[in-house]
């Protein structure tokens, strides 16, 4: 029987750590798990007690890590420190409960297609926003793909997802550290492997749900963290030295920001839903425009744990 190890990386979300943790209990064959590894990237190391009560009853083994210096990547690659021997490694955020089909489906297409990675369709909900912006707040935290399992020639994010440990994950720290505090660990690693050749699948019947809390579920919090995806392309971009692929996406970035945010103040801005969706795009170009280190938003490490503080 082919398994794989899930890592859930958790920042002082105790409750929704149990959730998460919890939903594989819940799987039609929840042997299909080898390990969960939870990594506490806590300084206080809050998600222990919540780990510890699970190992309890899971029917697999769960390890629990304390990682206190604070980041995205650094967390992703300690998980990985506490796996070495796993074939397959399955990514699991905090804030994601997996269905009940979920890690099967994602091994099913890595066999078939022999997949160095393997994505899968993620739910968006958001009960704490303000009901007018709600679908758009909804769709921003939801991912979409093909109705059917199929080879992928683009890439996502990296909760939701998994990938062969010798293909994918090779080295010490695959997850580039410097982008602890801003995220975007996950796009540097799959450009690379994209560069190298590798295979990205689609698991259509994969799904998770993913709640976003009320501190990210408003349109300030999707402006900065449409800013940052727009960052992406670009940056990719820069650091492969490619000047005819960076200029053609800040010009893109640059119409999508003027057009896209014209036509957000001409429909109310934030006030409507049209309104806040052509923002939210107007923030991704101007990501693609003003793609520089110096000016990512600082969304995840440091800054998360001081906000949660």
């Amino acid at each position: 029987m082919t398994r794989a190890t899930v890592i859930i990386p958790t920042l002082r979300r105790p409750e929704s750590l149990d959730r998460a943790a919890r939903s594989l209990l819940a799987l039609l064959d929840p042997h299909a798990v080898e390990r969960l590894v939870v990594v506490d990237n806590d300084p206080q190391a809050t998600a222990e007690a919540t780990t510890r009560a699970l190992a309890l009853e899971a029917p697999f083994a769960v390890v629990y890590v304390h990682q206190p210096q604070t980041g995205i990547a650094t967390a992703r690659n300690t998980g990985l420190a506490h796996a070495a021997d796993a074939r397959f490694i399955a990514f699991l955020d905090d804030d994601e409960i997996a269905s009940a089909n979920w890690l099967q489906a994602l091994l099913d297409v890595q066999k078939h297609y022999d997949a160095d990675v393997v994505f899968g369709p993620i739910e968006g909900i958001a009960p704490d926003a303000r009901a007018g912006i709600r679908p758009v707040v909804e769709t921003f935290f939801s991912r979409r793909g093909p109705d059917t399992d199929t080879l992928l020639t683009r890439t996502y994010g990296c909760g939701n997802s998994l990938m062969k440990r010798q293909t994918a994950l090779v080295g010490d720290t695959p997850f580039e550290v410097s982008a602890n505090q801003t995220g975007g660990e996950d796009d540097i690693l799959f450009a690379r492997l994209e560069k190298h050749g590798a295979r990205f699948a689609w698991a259509a019947q994969a799904w998770v749900q993913e709640q976003a809390p009320s501190h990210r579920a408003n349109l300030a919090y999707l402006l900065q963290r449409a800013y940052a995806r727009g960052q992406g392309p670009s940056q990719t971009a820069a650091s492969h030295r490619d000047m005819a692929a960076l200029v053609r996406w800040m010009a893109i970035g640059a119409g999508q920001f003027v057009i896209f945010g014209l036509g957000g103040v001409g429909t109310g801005m934030g006030l409507t839903p049209t309104g806040a969706d052509l923002m939210v795009r107007s923030a991704e170009g101007l990501g693609k425009l003003l793609w520089f280190s110096s000016l990512e938003p600082k969304l995840y490490g440091i800054s998360e744990l001081k906000r949660r503080s």
